[in-house]
């Protein structure tokens, strides 16, 4: 991929950062810490991966993206309204009654979106469903599924784990965002879920592991997981929880259910590009 592919990447990445700080603000919560997180995984997917069509979603040959961290849905409707899903003018009915954009991805409300998660666990299982059903029918379809670090200390990501591993489901690829930080405090402090390389190898996962804000190793990532024959892919994505506003980098606090307000505001707009809420 030639420096000009990248250079369009970081825009599209810079593009969805503003929107989530806009969502942000204008619903007065959400969750921007994780959905700042995986801003480029989730370009990647979106821009370079998946094989989708905003015309047919209804299409079984698509490529099926499943946000299993579902509390980051930020990124996510910040990406769809990128691809022309749907206007941006929605972005002010975030977790708003009667809204097109929940707190939590809804699958029947918003366009693009594939499955109603935010119950931790059950959107990878749901992706596991998804690769099985695309083997048995014989389509080339590839399913991709995000979880939150935090959400590994769900026993049912585990069950899954051991599941797509049986099935040789080479055509499912799973990212972790690796952010180091859960909803109370760091993971370590929590439930310790090192080594996870180790761990997901056990498994019976090919595991890679990058800086999931380079978008050089995602594509070098992704290129692997699509050259592997007979075993699921573990991209094991190291991040920064905030990425992009400074104040919010590695701080636990801004997990989620607050918003930025004040001087922190401006200096969110400011460091995301943002001159105005739209």
């Amino acid at each position: 991929m030639n420096t000009s592919k990248y250079d369009e990447l970081e825009k599209f990445a810079a593009k969805l950062r503003k929107s989530i700080i806009i969502m942000n603000c204008h619903a007065g919560s959400g969750h921007p810490g994780g959905s700042l997180s995986c801003v480029e995984i989730i370009s990647w997917l979106y821009c370079n991966e998946m094989n989708y069509c905003t015309e047919n979603m209804n299409d079984p040959g698509r490529d099926r993206f499943i946000l299993s961290k579902g509390h980051s849905c930020l990124s996510l409707y910040a990406a769809l309204a990128e691809k022309g899903f749907f206007s941006k003018e929605e972005f002010k009915t975030l977790r708003h009654a009667g809204g097109m954009l929940q707190g939590h991805p809804d699958r029947l409300k918003t366009p693009g979106v594939e499955f109603n998660s935010g119950s931790l666990g059950q959107g990878f299982s749901f992706a596991l469903g998804c690769a099985l059903g695309a083997k048995r029918a014989g389509r080339k379809s590839r399913i991709y599924a995000l979880l939150g670090d935090g959400e590994l200390n769900e026993g049912q990501i585990w069950e899954g784990c051991m599941f797509a591993a049986h099935h040789n489901l080479d055509n499912m690829v799973a990212i972790v965002d690796y952010n180091k930080l859960q909803s109370d405090d760091l993971n370590t402090k929590i439930t310790a879920i090192e080594p996870l390389n180790d761990k997901f190898k056990a498994f019976g996962w090919h595991v890679i592991e990058i800086d999931g804000h380079d978008f050089r190793e995602i594509s070098n990532a992704f290129t692997r997981a699509r050259a592997m024959a007979g075993k699921p892919t573990m991209i094991i994505a190291h991040t920064v929880k905030g990425k992009g506003v400074s104040y919010m980098e590695n701080v636990p606090k801004w997990h989620g259910s607050l918003c930025p307000t004040g001087k922190e505001r401006e200096c969110a707009m400011r460091e995301c590009g943002c001159e105005e809420l739209i």
